[in-house]
């Protein structure tokens, strides 16, 4: 476990080192570039200091010229007055991109770890839940499975209901396959979707991340089924009837609650070495989730939080700030990566103790 752990905060120094220094280096560029406001005018002196809406200034910077440069009195005078239409054109930009160009002060610290704090609290919710989805649908998906080849075909009324049954799962799919902004858009004028409650729901359902891993889950319950430790357990007289109608079956509790433990049947088993294999599946579905979670704030217009400040600071070209932010992201990855493989370290050595 050490190694990982090690290898882990090598690569979180590394890419801080990259990063600061990145901003180090723009801060830099910046303090050159506001440095001379008439840069750029080949010939000309650094005149910066001088005020050219000053109208005596500025025919004092034209004699200065004629003094310097004698006998051109043509070229001088293009070049004052190109001096001065930069200085004007550098003042009107900086008066308008006044409220874009925003600095790493500590007040804008502040508000950065603000927007990830939200960020982190809503991304951790959402992870729990969607921990548990995961498990609860594949262990429901399997069960009916299990259960569907002790059941008896009743008659038509019944093969109605399975078929809406059914269609109801469909629909239920495609929801749950749709990503986030059509849900979002298509929802915006009925409810409130400006709330951080509606984005941890958006956040779960959407985007097919919580199929895409159930359907894993259920496939890792699938293969350990057909392991033959199976056949071992049955033959020891553990319970192995999945249908909840039945005594000793699994119970429609049993799967819903959070802390799954299926005591006395064959399925305990199966569940833990399946909940082993999806543990390390998790540092995939994180990035996964990241990704989600920035489309879903941006779908959602949500002024505020990090997605909605990352998008508006790479549109005032504001790169340090931009790299604070991506660097924060890295940082969620990078903790659940280490709480990850501490999980399965844990699991691990359980195994190694029993």
């Amino acid at each position: 476990m050490k190694p990982k752990i090690i290898v882990h905060l090598i690569s979180i120094a590394l890419v801080s080192i990259i990063a600061f220094s990145i901003i180090f280096a723009v801060d830099k560029g910046k303090a050159i570039e506001r440095k001379s406001a008439v840069a750029g005018i080949k010939g000309m002196p650094d005149l910066s200091f001088v005020d050219f809406s000053n109208p005596f200034q500025k025919a004092l910077a034209l004699d200065a010229m004629n003094i310097y440069f004698p006998g051109n009195f043509d070229a001088n005078s293009a070049n004052v007055t190109a001096a001065a239409n930069a200085q004007e054109k550098a003042f009107r930009d900086k008066l308008q991109h006044s409220n874009n160009d925003e600095r790493l002060t500590w007040s804008r610290w502040w508000g950065i770890l603000a927007m990830y704090g939200k960020f982190f609290a809503v991304y951790v919710v959402v992870m729990l839940l969607t921990y548990y989805g995961v498990q609860t649908m594949g262990v429901w998906r399997f069960c009916r499975k299990k259960s569907k080849g002790t059941q008896r075909h009743r008659g038509p009324v019944d093969a109605a209901v399975n078929a809406a049954k059914n269609a109801l799962l469909i629909a239920g799919s495609f929801v749950l396959f749709c990503p986030a902004y059509v849900i979002a858009y298509s929802l915006r004028t009925e409810l409130n979707t400006d709330t951080v409650f509606f984005m941890v729901f958006l956040c779960v359902i959407s985007n097919g991340l919580l199929m895409v891993y159930a359907n894993k889950f259920y496939a890792f319950l699938t293969s350990e089924s057909r392991k033959g430790y199976v056949d071992t357990a049955i033959v020891k007289n553990l319970r192995n009837a999945y249908n909840r109608t039945r005594p000793g079956g699994i119970s429609l509790k049993a799967i819903c609650t959070p802390f799954k433990r299926f005591e006395g049947h064959v399925f305990d088993h199966i569940f833990r070495n399946a909940r082993h294999q999806y543990l390390s599946t998790m540092k995939e579905q994180a990035s996964f989730l990241i990704t989600g979670m920035i489309v879903t704030e941006m779908a959602l217009n949500l002024h505020g939080y990090l997605s909605y400040e990352l998008l508006r600071q790479m549109l005032y070209g504001n790169l340090d700030i931009v790299i604070v932010l991506l660097l924060g992201i890295f940082f969620t990855v990078k903790a659940t990566e280490i709480f990850t493989d501490y999980l399965v370290y844990k699991e691990v050595m359980k195994y190694e103790n029993t």
